[in-house]
């Protein structure tokens, strides 16, 4: 039994779910987003919840019921609250800016980086040295963040580098003479 599969989605006010087939669609305050699951479960909404149920006892079945109560409830976050990841910046002369829907990056390379963020993601700079990445699809707000670090990735003896807020960088000794 999927311990979390079995707990409904609870939908606030303000957000509305439709199904139609194997596919839901939730409309809230920051937009509509659609999931479309596996013929191995069922979706159903009553009342002010979504339910997610296996069809069937086989191991895809009980697999794809979690995963997709997941994807439903991460739906219902990202169209009320959004997702949101903070990139730092470390290192002498590294910073970034935004200038218009590009990203200026200046990391020590000999040329400047050009970072246009896609449809459907915020990317700002408030501070040179911080980058927040906002929008309503988990996966989307997530590899953006991590194509913007994968540019400078925080080395570890100095911790130069683009790192996420709270990240911890295991950090090496140098040479000893």
């Amino acid at each position: 039994m999927s311990r979390i599969g079995k707990k409904p989605v609870e939908l606030p006010s303000g957000v509305t779910a439709a199904v139609s087939g194997q596919t839901i669609e939730v409309k809230g305050p920051k937009g509509a987003r659609s999931f479309t699951a596996t013929d191995d479960v069922t979706l159903s909404v009553e009342d002010s919840s979504i339910s997610v149920i296996p069809r069937g006892k086989s191991k895809r079945a009980r697999q794809q019921w979690g995963m997709s109560r997941t994807m439903v409830a991460n739906l219902v976050t990202g169209v009320t609250d959004g997702f949101k990841k903070e990139l730092e910046i470390q290192g002498v002369g590294y910073r970034a800016q935004m200038q218009g829907n590009t990203l200026k990056l200046n990391l020590g390379l000999s040329h400047d980086v050009d970072f246009v963020a896609p449809e459907g993601v915020t990317v700002t700079s408030p501070k040179a040295t911080v980058i927040i990445v906002e929008g309503t699809d988990e996966q989307l707000v997530g590899q953006v963040a991590a194509n913007i670090r994968a540019w400078r990735k925080p080395e570890p003896y100095k911790g130069k580098g683009i790192r996420y807020k709270d990240e911890y960088i295991f950090r090496k000794e140098g040479k000893k003479k």
